[in-house]
């Protein structure tokens, strides 16, 4: 098994660059993120683009990405907290250099559109962080954020969660293996490019949000058809968040988490659905392109990493 590049762990006094990759963001609206990480003894620095605005997006694609690039390469910059979501950083992927970034790795935070710079991070062999972004970190639980705080300080991290009323019912057992995955469109998007993943002996995970049922069945009946569920470790399916039928009067019949079951058939690794990440209140940080352990019992999961992960 390849072991990635761990950035080192954070320590106080050092300094996080939150940078826009997507929609445009003001700094009034990173406050709160601006306050959390300074409560954890941070110094804050704001990218170029924060204030930027080109259409929807923090500037164009080249004043992204030259941002995100001096970021990366800012030896005094020992973390990058993606500002927010939305979408647009795929159009970052032809501007970067990220050779350099093997040589200085350092922590790449964020989900959703941050999928992207996850994929193209696990294809070099760096770990990042799916996690909170800096945009509306108030609203969301203190375990999310506290497990940030561990993730970046390298601190034990495992996640627990319960079963509830699971529909469809969860697969009991535990799989070892690479954490992979992220956003379901952006993992549709990036199938065929040299940003795709192969999951294949891995742990996947998987959320989205604001799709129609039968857009999220068109996607995974690709990722089906394309053999991403026949030999995982695992599956964690995190939040599938307003998800909705284009006429509610004649319904697709299936939901998300039933679309998922359905695709992974008969297949014997352990499942768990209602995971607790993703476009959700309790959107706990995971490492992605590091060993996890998935653990699904008849009352709860847990996902785990190893005190391996701390590289200093």
């Amino acid at each position: 098994m390849t072991h990635p590049l761990l950035p080192p762990n954070l320590r106080p006094g050092d300094t996080i660059a939150i940078v826009p990759t997507a929609r445009a963001i003001v700094p009034e609206e990173l406050r709160e993120g601006i306050r959390l990480a300074e409560s954890w003894g941070l110094r804050v620095r704001l990218g170029s683009c924060i204030g930027r605005k080109h259409y929807q997006q923090a500037g164009t694609a080249r004043q992204r990405a030259a941002d995100l690039q001096s970021a990366l390469e800012d030896p005094s910059v020992k973390a990058v907290w993606c500002a927010r979501g939305g979408y647009g950083t795929v159009h970052l992927l032809d501007h970067l250099e990220l050779d350099v970034f093997k040589q200085n790795p350092k922590w790449v935070v964020g989900f959703s559109d941050v999928t992207v710079l996850h994929n193209t991070l696990h294809g070099l062999g760096i770990a990042s962080l799916h996690a909170q972004m800096a945009f509306n970190v108030g609203a969301k639980s203190q375990e999310a954020r506290e497990s940030l705080r561990r993730a970046l300080f390298g601190e034990h991290l495992s996640i627990t969660m319960s079963h509830g009323r699971s529909v469809p019912p969860a697969r009991l057992g535990v799989g070892e293996g690479t954490l992979v995955g992220g956003n379901l469109s952006l993992l549709h998007a990036l199938r065929g490019t040299p940003f795709d993943i192969d999951p294949a002996g891995k742990i996947l995970f998987l959320e989205d949000l604001d799709e129609l049922l039968y857009h999220v069945d068109r996607m995974v009946m690709n990722l089906k058809l394309g053999g991403w569920f026949k030999e995982l470790a695992g599956l964690i399916v995190g939040g599938m968040t307003d998800m909705r039928d284009k006429d509610p009067l004649d319904p697709f019949g299936k939901t998300a988490e039933q679309i998922l079951a359905d695709a992974v058939g008969d297949t014997r690794y352990p499942v768990c659905y209602g995971f607790p990440a993703g476009h959700i209140a309790d959107n706990r940080a995971m490492v992605m392109g590091q060993t996890a352990k998935l653990s699904v019992t008849d009352t709860g999961a847990t996902l785990s990493f190893g005190e391996g992960r701390m590289t200093s």
